[in-house]
């Protein structure tokens, strides 16, 4: 089974959460639904921005550990590198 990396935030360079699943469309409408409670739904975080997809769940798992230990500036050249206007992605894995 696969797996995704995936940040979200509110606005660019808003607040940011990265998270892992094996499902990145259905975890996402998660998250905009509010339906998962947490630091996402307290903070309003609706919008994917970047994710990384791999080939096993644990490696996604490795990867998301050692993003969470990057500095925002890190993360954040991803998310330019793959996404310069910060626009939800969303909306490509519905269609």
């Amino acid at each position: 089974m696969g797996g995704f990396v995936y940040f979200m935030t509110y606005r660019p360079n808003g607040t940011l959460y990265v998270g892992v699943t094996a499902n990145l469309a259905r975890r996402v409408h998660e998250h905009r639904e509010g339906l998962i409670e947490g630091f996402t739904a307290r903070y309003g975080l609706k919008r994917l921005v970047y994710y990384e997809v791999y080939e096993s769940i644990q490696d996604a798992i490795q990867r998301e550990k050692n993003i969470k230990h990057w500095s925002r500036a890190w993360k954040a050249r991803l998310i330019l590198d793959m996404n310069p206007e910060w626009r939800d992605l969303y909306e490509m894995l519905s269609s």
